[in-house]
């Protein structure tokens, strides 16, 4: 089945105009009004949006143990900042405290990226090792028919894997792997650059839905693996994110993923790789380096010292 098909690292070789809003999530800029004195019960949204909405950040607030005085006064703090659009903080780690996460954001932001390319574009080079941005693009389509699939297979098995641990470090790509040139071969059979960028948003737009929508608690399969929808979600921000940048390797004008999710991927990604990058790193230096989609200059070298021989990190 193609859509349990996994190439993440890329140099191993994943919004669009439907819901393009979606950056924003469903508690877009302007639309949160908070009243932290009378409790989460007072959070309100636009006729209309309440409903699901709110239910689920009650259900988000009750699992992170908050009780209902707690819940005013830290909740108030991250979901007005949800609101503006700016980094939601997370003590546990775990909980969202916002109708839409990281994922929705991450990913909106990269199919609105393909939506703004121009047919040439398609024709470029990507940041992955023997791909165009055409191939990439329909490694992406893949990458939803994934995150639909694993959504919809729940088990009843305890976790096994965590939004970490979800990575293996893998042998660096050589370009020439038989899945990778399956890719090519499928990016090239939609011929004009318009059926990519629909199919993207059409299965895209579904996977965005799937993904607001999911219990985080919920336990899902995918890989022969268990974790919870809450953390393949989480996992996915450093898939969205890596792929934002292969999109935008060669095009200077794209713009690039969101802050917030950059920094969390160089999080999830220093975790990964067990020690930290040089904090005067920008987060795209470390994530491209890390993961070998540049090498490092002799001063970036110099700067990791003896961890410098455990990269690059090909994550698959």
């Amino acid at each position: 089945m193609w859509g349990r098909i996994q190439w993440t690292a890329c140099v191993r070789s994943r919004a669009g105009p439907r819901d393009a809003g979606d950056a924003d999530g469903l508690l877009g800029s302007g639309q949160l009004e908070a009243f932290p004195a009378k409790g989460i019960g007072a959070w309100s949204l636009p006729a209309g949006q309440a409903g699901p909405a709110l239910v689920g950040v009650r259900a988000r607030a009750r699992r992170c143990g908050l009780s209902s005085g707690r819940r005013a006064r830290e909740l108030g703090a991250p979901l007005a900042h949800a609101a503006a659009g700016k980094p939601v903080a997370d003590p546990e780690g775990r909980c969202y405290l916002a109708a839409v996460d990281l994922f929705s954001r991450s990913w909106a932001a990269l199919r609105s990226a393909v939506a703004g390319l121009a047919d040439e574009d398609f024709a470029r080079p990507s940041g992955c090792t023997g791909w165009l941005v055409r191939d990439l693009v329909c490694h992406l389509v893949i990458d939803a028919q994934d995150v639909l699939i694993t959504l919809a297979t729940p088990v009843d098995s305890e976790p096994t894997r965590d939004a970490v641990t979800y990575w293996n470090v893998v042998e660096p790509p050589t370009g020439t792997d038989p899945l990778d040139a399956l890719i090519v071969r499928l990016a090239a059979a939609y011929e004009e650059p318009w059926l990519l960028k629909f199919h993207l948003d059409d299965v895209g737009s579904a996977a965005g839905r799937a993904a607001e929508l999911a219990d985080p608690e919920l336990r899902v399969g995918t890989r022969d693996e268990v974790l919870t929808a809450g953390d393949y979600l989480a996992a996915y921000v450093l898939e969205w994110t890596l792929h934002h940048l292969d999109l935008i390797a060669h095009l200077p004008d794209a713009a690039g993923p969101p802050a917030e999710g950059l920094a969390r991927s160089r999080e999830l990604l220093e975790k990964i790789a067990g020690f930290a990058f040089p904090r005067s790193w920008p987060d795209t230096d470390a994530l491209r380096v890390g993961t070998g989609r540049r090498a490092p200059s002799d001063a970036e070298h110099a700067e990791l010292g003896d961890v410098a021989a455990k990269l690059p990190l090909a994550l698959g």
